[in-house]
């Protein structure tokens, strides 16, 4: 028999929980942080620091191969031989299977580290999800052992909305993105909610504060100037339409380069990882030697880059952009293909791309192509429609309000046509590494 929501909001063991979720959503935030520091750093000094360290003037065009490289050998090797695989598979994905156990934990630090500081397409919100859950659900269980599992399953909820908290650049986008990826609803959706949420609340703050305390900033998503946008018209909603078609088109086709090449990098675990490693790299410099712009616009996630993105548009040529598109839509799928982290920021950057591109043909402006493309390239890659919507306008404040409308018609048109693409699920055998 189910358990009645409102018996168990009231009941003391739900107290208890709630107090538990606030508690730990200080350390686990706070552990969320130092995590996006050290890949913070780990990319500023391999690709800047280092080079000039080693007397370059300037990082050299073809830097990204060793550094790819590395990150294919260290990525490779963790998930051949420490406990667990890494982490969840992103071509399949936000991960929706609970908290991983403790001895899992070391190695998807390492693979998620070194893919993300070291230049592979990948964001950090799948590492931090399990990292938050499975200390949150740890740290839980050794005070306590007999934890019943629908306790456990909250309590992992709770450190993963912890740790995403504030990286999205609000609690509630984290929490949006947490609850329709793993298909939370129904009665008791505000038994799992409110502790998550709790959590969510304390982890913004504990961001906040480090990020002033350090001075690093809280490395959350936000844009500084963003233009202003008009109301929709009749074209705008063609171009809403365009655009969702587009984005099912491309994203359709990173997401099978990433399904078809994952088995294949399976079977060559080490050795694949590398050369995967070293297509990202390839793709990198062929963008910069094309346009003059520097490689890491195509290496790292994009979430940073964004906002430099947006506010240096003029010094984009239609072609450069369609070239960034192109390169980054390659080096996306060979990333999630190999190596580990989340799906979600490189989306985004294509999508933001894409939409500056289109916004050079009449009927579209720009503030509204930027949107319309970060929320129909999202929902295409995600399958999270809700999720989708709500980062491609709040991340633009009010001109997002603005927008909304059109973006959800490009998300809409996105998701129907993305999902008459996918193929239907049948089941392969599972790879066997070889090396």
């Amino acid at each position: 028999m189910t358990p009645d929501p409102l018996t168990l909001v009231r009941s003391r063991s739900y107290l208890r929980l709630l107090c538990l979720a606030a508690v730990l959503g200080v350390p686990v935030s706070a552990v969320a942080y130092g995590f996006l520091a050290l890949v913070s750093e780990l990319q500023s000094w391999t690709y800047k620091d280092l080079p000039e360290g080693l007397g370059f003037h300037g990082t050299p065009a073809w830097w990204p191969l060793p550094l790819l490289g590395v990150a294919g050998l260290l990525v490779g090797v963790t998930i051949r031989h420490l406990p667990g695989t890494g982490g969840h598979k992103p071509a399949e994905g936000l991960s929706t299977t609970g908290a991983p156990p403790a001895a899992e934990l070391p190695g998807i630090v390492v693979a998620a580290v070194a893919s993300l500081g070291l230049g592979a397409v990948l964001g950090p919100e799948g590492p931090l999800i399990a990292l938050g859950g499975g200390l949150a659900v740890g740290a839980t269980r050794l005070a306590k052992r007999d934890l019943p599992p629908q306790a456990v399953a909250v309590v992992g909820a709770a450190g993963s909305f912890a740790a995403v908290s504030a990286l999205l650049g609000s609690p509630l986008l984290g929490a949006f993105l947490l609850m329709e990826a793993a298909g939370l609803g129904g009665p008791m959706l505000g038994v799992v909610l409110l502790p998550g949420l709790l959590a969510a609340g304390i982890g913004s703050l504990i961001f906040v504060g480090l990020g002033d305390w350090t001075g690093l900033g809280s490395f959350s998503l936000a844009l500084q100037n963003v233009p202003h946008a008009a109301e929709p018209d009749l074209a705008e909603f063609g171009w809403a339409v365009v655009i969702g078609l587009a984005a099912a088109l491309v994203a359709t086709g990173i997401r099978r380069l990433a399904l078809l090449l994952q088995p294949r990098v399976e079977r060559r675990r080490v050795a694949a990882t590398v050369l995967m490693g070293l297509v990202v790299a390839g793709l990198a410099i062929a963008f910069a030697e094309g346009t003059g712009k520097a490689a890491s616009e195509v290496l790292y996630s994009g979430q940073s880059a964004m906002d430099p993105l947006l506010t240096g548009r003029a010094g984009y040529s239609v072609g450069a952009l369609v070239l960034l598109v192109a390169c980054k839509g390659l080096a996306y799928g060979a990333s999630l293909s190999a190596f580990r982290g989340g799906p979600v920021f490189p989306s985004m950057f294509i999508g933001a791309a894409g939409g500056i591109a289109l916004s050079h043909l009449p009927g579209l402006s720009l503030t509204a192509g930027f949107a319309m493309g970060i929320g129909a390239m999202c929902v295409a890659m995600l399958r999270l429609p809700m999720t989708a919507v709500l980062l491609a306008t709040l991340l633009l404040g009010t001109e997002g309000l603005t927008v909304m409308p059109l973006v959800i018609v490009a998300v809409v048109v996105s998701y129907v046509v993305a999902l008459r693409f996918t193929p239907t699920a049948t089941a392969t055998p599972t790879a066997q590494p070889a090396d």
